[in-house]
């Protein structure tokens, strides 16, 4: 099938849902006030709710109302873009920006306390911008344990960083005394 003819497929369905829907509708106009018929509305009632909620399901292609899980992150929100021709050119020219020796000294300080597996993965997702199932895929390995080597890295990164910049205010202050 085609998207055509699923599309038609689908939004007949939906359409048989809506005179379902309809008719139930009809049928409870149609009852009076005995016991047995308020009976009888209380389950046709239910029967349009779960109609209802089918017929928005069949329209969104997701659980109605549901702000579970990934919905929080507004997954069904998110906009890709396809074409790029929509846009004017943006003609950026970005500079390349060259690292001093005591920057790069600076950076294999920090990276040489990471594992082998920390720092593949680190600098996979931080300096290569591959997501962590990407970097799964790359070194065979899954996803939760790639986000873990991640996690350790900055952790070690973040105390080996904060530990330098205490040092650094730590010899400031000394001299303030000395001075």
């Amino acid at each position: 099938m085609d998207n055509k003819q699923l599309e038609n497929w689908a939004d007949k369905l939906i359409n048989e849902y809506e005179q379902g829907r309809r008719g139930l509708s009809s049928m409870k106009n149609e009852l009076g006030e005995s016991e047995i018929d308020r009976q009888d509305k209380s389950k046709i009632n239910s029967m349009i709710g779960e109609m209802t909620e089918a017929i928005e399901w069949m329209k969104i292609g997701r659980r109605p109302g549901n702000m579970r899980g990934i919905d929080k992150r507004s997954a069904y929100q998110r906009r890709a873009l396809v074409d790029m021709d929509l846009f004017p050119s943006l003609d950026l020219q970005t500079e390349q920006y060259e690292l001093s020796d005591r920057e790069k000294k600076s950076l294999i300080n920090v990276l040489v306390d990471l594992s082998h597996r920390e720092r593949q993965c680190y600098l996979l997702h931080m300096a290569h911008g591959m997501s962590m199932r990407e970097i799964g895929i790359e070194l065979g390995m899954g996803k939760s344990t790639v986000q873990k080597y991640i996690e350790r890295a900055k952790e070690k990164i973040e105390n080996k960083i904060s530990c330098r910049t205490n040092v650094v205010r730590t010899r400031i202050e000394d001299e303030r005394v000395l001075i």
